[in-house]
């Protein structure tokens, strides 16, 4: 079979620290923090006040009053964030049942269930809205996402906890580089700042119930206890390279390597050793025919939970050897908090700004290090670089592990 080779040529992003990707990358250039105390819900008597949420989005200037009211949070961020990416490509009728759609979401429209709920104990079950199921499932964002763009081939969901953004973008450009399609909208959406979806992952002790927003997500740091959550979208059009040639599309950087595993271990908790996440790493590195050495730069998982950051480190080492401690590895996350479903396509859009612009993000609010996290996390100030291979990891419950590895575009 002949691998045909996948770029991406648009970008689209809503996040905690801007409303479209200029501004997100922006935001990252400077290591602004997007966290902040809840808005979204009066978090009074719960322990954890503060989360990572998208500011100043207004979903009816962008759909319409009426359709706005017909979808989820999530459904308009990947909507927003989709129509960003696809920019002024438009398929003709021919191209159309070659171009698909994956967008991933962890949790879907949980506020939708939540409200709804209250209704039905309010008015009885059957006075629920008849919205209520459409709006709220996962899958209803990617499909939303091909009604709106036009894209009649493959649309799908994987629902993957937070590798679910990395796993829709890697399935696409498998689904591309294998001759399935020619061009996809790919990435994740993801809207969980409830009280219920917050109360969940306090009871299990996930989130950090810092108030300071300086000090709460510290990846890698030692003095880290838990991940920020977070919300928005980041989705990616990513074609076959003479069909992107062929109408003079602007290449941002180049798909090489895709891997995906699970740890088969734990509900929540990743292997100790990192082993699932290291085979996922090796797997990308082999698809592209990449070795270790030539990889610069890590986008890591780096949630800042004691297990992944550690078990993280480990699975470098295991990957890169000797490399591990010459390589740059940093997390975006110390920024936008966890998006969970969106947290790997949007770290896939800044790892292929990293290759345009050669700059490394770095990992802000970093005090004090860890030994057991003791390689280079670009503590605080980003870093100008030379960069030409770049990867990106995501970790989600249920052991999935999922690389993407991105190469700069060279003509």
């Amino acid at each position: 079979m002949v691998r045909r080779r996948v770029v991406i040529t648009g970008l689209g992003a809503l996040t905690p620290i801007g409303l479209n990707a200029p501004e997100s990358w922006q935001a990252v250039r400077e290591g602004r923090c997007g966290i902040g105390p809840i808005t979204q819900f009066d978090p009074a008597g719960m322990k954890v006040q503060l989360a990572a949420e998208v500011k100043g989005f207004d979903p009816d200037a962008l759909l319409g009053k009426q359709e706005a009211k017909r979808m989820g949070r999530f459904t308009q961020f990947a909507l927003a964030a989709a129509r960003e990416a696809l920019g002024n490509f438009k398929p003709s009728e021919e191209e159309k049942s070659r171009c698909g759609v994956s967008i991933s979401s962890g949790i879907g429209g949980i506020g939708i269930t939540e409200s709804e709920h209250d209704r039905g104990l309010a008015k009885g079950w059957d006075r629920v809205s008849p919205f209520f199921i459409p709006t709220g499932i996962c899958n209803m964002a990617a499909g939303r996402v091909a009604i709106d763009s036009g894209f009649q081939g493959m649309c799908t969901c994987p629902v993957t906890a937070c590798a679910g953004g990395t796993n829709a973008v890697g399935d696409a450009f498998h689904y591309i580089r294998d001759g399935y399609a020619d061009v996809m909208l790919c990435g994740g959406a993801e809207a969980a700042l409830t009280p219920l979806a917050v109360g969940g992952f306090t009871s299990m002790k996930a989130l950090s119930q810092s108030t300071d927003p300086n000090r709460a997500s510290i990846p890698f740091d030692a003095e880290r206890n838990g991940f920020v959550m977070g919300e928005g979208a980041g989705v990616l059009l990513l074609e076959e390279l003479e069909h992107a040639l062929a109408r003079g599309a602007e290449i941002v950087a180049e798909v090489v390597g895709y891997g995906a595993t699970c740890d088969a271990y734990h509900m929540t908790a990743p292997r100790p050793d990192g082993s699932g996440g290291a085979e996922a790493m090796a797997m990308a590195l082999s698809d592209a025919g990449v070795r270790p050495e030539e990889v610069d730069y890590i986008n890591a998982h780096g949630t800042s939970t004691h297990l992944n950051d550690a078990g993280e480190t480990a699975a470098v080492k295991t990957v890169f050897g000797g490399h591990a401690r010459t390589l740059a590895l940093s997390s975006t996350k110390s920024m936008t908090g966890h998006m969970l479903g969106a947290a790997g396509a949007v770290e896939a859009i800044f790892s292929a700004l990293a290759l345009r612009d050669g700059f490394i993000p770095a990992t802000i609010n970093y005090q004090t290090p860890d030994p057991d996290c003791d390689l280079d996390v670009v503590p605080n100030q980003g870093r100008n670089a030379e960069i030409r291979y770049v990867l990106s990891n995501s970790l989600g419950f249920g052991g999935h592990n999922g690389s993407l590895l991105f190469k700069k575009w060279e003509a």
